[in-house]
């Protein structure tokens, strides 16, 4: 476990009223705001910052893939920002076009760095270690914010999701758990009435979701099965198998049906104990199935596996 940040302090504090815990990823798992942040935010700012604009069909393509459409989903905004610009090199469509991606070695330095991966962290990284590409990063992070703060607003919680929070209210500990920033997180929960349900709201500042799970959660239940992590992505699944508890997985496209299943079905085998084992497995094979680990265009290197990124802290 990576060192804790001191904003993760409330986490550390949080005291259990119930016997059961869970941790609800925002973005594209309860509220409906994922698509609209990729695909009018953070897709035309990749463009503008990151000089892509002759290739900017394929970068958007690209984006898409990279943060909704594939086994990276959710990922933490640096890592995807690695991610698209690294699957671009590798586009024979780019090459064709004699575009050249930069490898900007400075990005995954920050990434290896102890550096949280977040605008702070950057901020702070940026200072021991400046250069035109670290203006840049702060840039582009900036006018993401920016973009989303104009925006999104008005994008709410899924169908659904209210009711699975009454349902485990006054039987559950819940708290968000994203990789969002905090400020757009108690803006967008509490804008939709959904942070009264919550004990904690956890953003980018307080770490990452198995480290939110971790400081929230573990130690304070009866053990791993009293404790579930909901998301969309397979970042969350991995977090959770990470802490050793429980996941739900939001289906991308179903989430109305998700959540209905939810509140309907898996919240009462979480409840009695019957949640892990074959009924868990089902609900994570189907999800994985609907996220492709391999790009769908021809590469330079002729290899289209998509590998989860590692980060060293």
């Amino acid at each position: 476990m990576a060192e804790m940040p001191a904003a993760a302090q409330v986490l550390v504090d949080f005291e259990p009223k119930h016997e059961f815990f869970v941790g609800i990823d925002s973005d594209g798992c309860a509220m409906d705001a994922m698509d609209i942040k990729h695909l009018e935010c953070f897709t035309p700012a990749y463009i503008l910052a990151w000089d892509l604009q002759p290739v900017s069909t394929l970068a958007r393509e690209t984006a898409v893939f990279v943060n909704l459409g594939s086994i990276t989903r959710g990922l933490n905004r640096w890592l995807a920002l690695r991610q698209l610009l690294d699957l671009l090199r590798d586009r024979a469509e780019v090459a064709e076009r004699g575009v050249v991606i930069p490898d900007y070695p400075e990005l995954t330095d920050f990434i290896d760095s102890s550096y949280p991966l977040s605008d702070k962290g950057l901020a702070a990284w940026a200072a021991e270690n400046p250069s035109e590409t670290a203006d840049r990063m702060i840039r582009w992070g900036d006018d993401v914010n920016r973009r989303i703060a104009e925006m999104v607003h008005g994008a709410g919680p899924f169908p659904g999701v209210r009711e699975a929070m009454e349902a485990m209210d006054g039987k559950v500990d819940q708290i968000v758990v994203s990789a969002t920033p905090l400020e757009a997180l108690e803006r967008e929960w509490s804008e939709h009435g959904l942070a009264q349900f919550m004990g904690v709201i956890a953003g980018q500042e307080m770490g990452g979701k198995a480290q939110h799970v971790h400081y929230g959660a573990k130690g304070k239940y009866a053990d791993g099965e009293h404790i579930m992590l909901i998301g969309d992505a397979p970042g969350d699944r991995d977090a959770a198998a990470k802490e050793e508890v429980l996941y739900y997985p939001i289906l991308p496209g179903k989430e109305k049906f998700s959540w209905k299943r939810f509140r309907e079905e898996a919240l009462g085998r979480f409840l009695d104990g019957t949640f892990a084992g074959d009924y868990q497995a089902m609900l994570i094979d189907e999800f994985n199935a609907l996220l492709p680990a391999e790009v769908p265009w021809e590469t330079v290197s002729g290899d289209r596996t998509v590998r989860m990124p590692s980060v060293k802290h």
